[in-house]
C-alpha cells in the first residue's frame, strides 16, 4: 500500500509537506501542491482516513444536510447539490448526507468530533436551530439557499426572486394578463422568494392577482396536477401559469391536457429549476435555470477554505439565475 512517506521520497520533500499539500494547506505553494497531487495520482495513492483521524484528531467527515429528504426535495435537486459538493470534496473527506428533520431537534450526535465541517442546503426557516447549533459548536459551516442571519458563515444564495420576476415579465410580454401561480412547498424560503418575484412583476404591470389564482403545491408532479385542476376550475381561466418548480409544471401540463387544452395554444406554462427533463418534455418547458450544481460547488469550496484556515470564514456568494425560453409559452389566446 502506497503511503505519504513513499510520495515524499518520490517528490523529494518531507512527509509533512506531502500531508499539508494533500490537505490543501495554504502554507504550501500551489505549484508544489499540484506536483504532489500528480505524483499521488500516478501511484494510485488512497488516503487512510482512519489513520489520519487518529493522528490528527479529525474525523475527515463533511456533512451535507438537507432540510428534509422527504417531500419538498426533488431527486434532481438532491442529485445536483450532491454532485456540486462532491466535485470539490472528492476524496479529501467522506461526504455524509442526511436530513435535519431526521434528528427531531436532538442534535447531540453532531459534534466537532463527528464532523470536520458541515454544508446545509437550507430550505426552511425551521433549520435555524440546527444552523445555530452547528455554529455554536464551532464546526465550520456553509449555508446554501437561505441567508443564515445574523451568523457569520459562508452563504451561497441564488436570485430566485429576480429569476421569477423575469419569467413573469416574459409571460406579460407575450400578452398574458390573467397569470396564476402554482407555489412550492409551504414554509420553504425558496417558495416564498419565487412567489415574491411573481407578485412583484404583477404589481409592476398593474395586474390583479385573485386569491384563487394562488395555489400551494409541494414541488412534485402530483401536486402540480392537483393544483392545476384547481386553477382550471377558476372563472375566468388563467391564460398562463407560473409554476415554482419544473415537476409542478409537468404535472400542470398533464392536467391541462386531460381537460382537452393545448399548451401553449390554450394556456401557457413556465417553470423553475431547468431540470434534466425540462428540454425533453413536449412542449419543451420555458423555465428559470438555477445553477444548483454551482451552488453546491461554491459552498464546498468555501467550507474547504474554512477548514484549511482552521477558522470559520465569512462570505456571501450570489449566483445568478437565467431565463430559458422554450416552447411552453406562447401568445395569449384571443378572446
Amino acid at each position: 500500500m502506497v503511503t505519504i512517506k513513499d510520495i515524499a521520497k518520490l517528490a523529494g520533500v518531507s512527509h509533512t509537506t506531502v500531508s499539508r499539500a494533500l490537505n490543501d494547506s495554504p502554507l504550501i505553494p500551489e505549484g508544489t501542491k499540484q506536483r504532489i497531487r500528480e505524483i499521488a495520482a500516478s501511484v494510485n495513492y488512497t488516503p487512510n482516513f482512519n489513520a489520519k483521524s487518529l493522528v490528527l484528531a479529525r474525523s475527515f467527515h463533511v456533512g451535507l444536510f438537507f432540510s428534509t429528504l422527504d417531500k419538498g426535495t426533488t431527486s434532481g435537486f438532491f442529485h445536483e447539490t450532491v454532485t456540486g459538493a462532491l466535485s470539490v470534496i472528492k476524496d479529501r473527506y467522506h461526504l455524509i448526507v442526511n436530513a435535519i428533520d431526521s434528528y427531531g431537534g436532538a442534535y447531540g450526535s453532531v459534534t466537532p468530533q463527528s464532523f470536520d465541517g458541515i454544508i446545509v442546503m437550507s430550505q426552511s426557516h425551521a433549520d435555524e436551530s440546527f444552523i445555530r447549533y452547528v455554529w455554536e459548536k464551532r464546526i465550520p459551516l456553509a449555508v446554501i439557499n437561505r441567508r443564515a442571519e445574523p451568523l457569520p458563515v459562508v452563504n451561497v444564495l441564488s436570485d430566485d426572486e429576480a429569476g421569477v420576476f423575469r419569467a413573469v415579465e416574459h409571460l406579460i410580454g407575450a400578452g398574458h394578463r390573467r397569470i396564476a401561480i402554482l407555489e412550492g412547498k409551504t414554509g420553504f424560503q425558496s417558495s416564498q422568494n419565487r412567489k415574491n418575484g411573481y407578485l412583484r412583476a404583477m404589481a409592476k404591470h398593474g395586474l390583479d392577482v385573485p386569491q384563487p389564482y394562488q395555489v400551494a403545491g409541494d414541488f412534485d408532479l402530483e401536486s402540480g396536477y392537483i393544483g392545476m385542476q384547481q386553477l382550471l376550475a377558476c372563472d375566468p381561466l388563467p391564460t398562463a401559469v407560473f409554476c415554482s418548480g419544473d415537476e409542478l409544471a409537468v404535472g400542470a401540463m398533464k392536467a391541462a391536457r386531460s381537460r382537452g387544452l393545448s399548451v401553449p395554444g390554450d394556456i401557457s406554462i413556465a417553470g423553475f429549476d431547468d431540470n434534466a427533463f425540462s428540454a425533453f418534455v413536449s412542449p419543451a418547458l420555458t423555465t428559470v435555470k438555477r445553477p444548483v450544481v454551482s451552488m453546491g460547488r461554491l459552498a464546498a469550496e468555501g467550507l474547504l477554505r474554512a477548514l484549511a484556515e482552521r477558522r470559520q470564514t465569512v462570505e456571501t456568494i450570489r449566483v445568478p439565475t437565467e431565463l430559458i425560453v422554450r416552447e411552453s409559452v406562447g401568445p395569449a389566446p384571443t378572446p
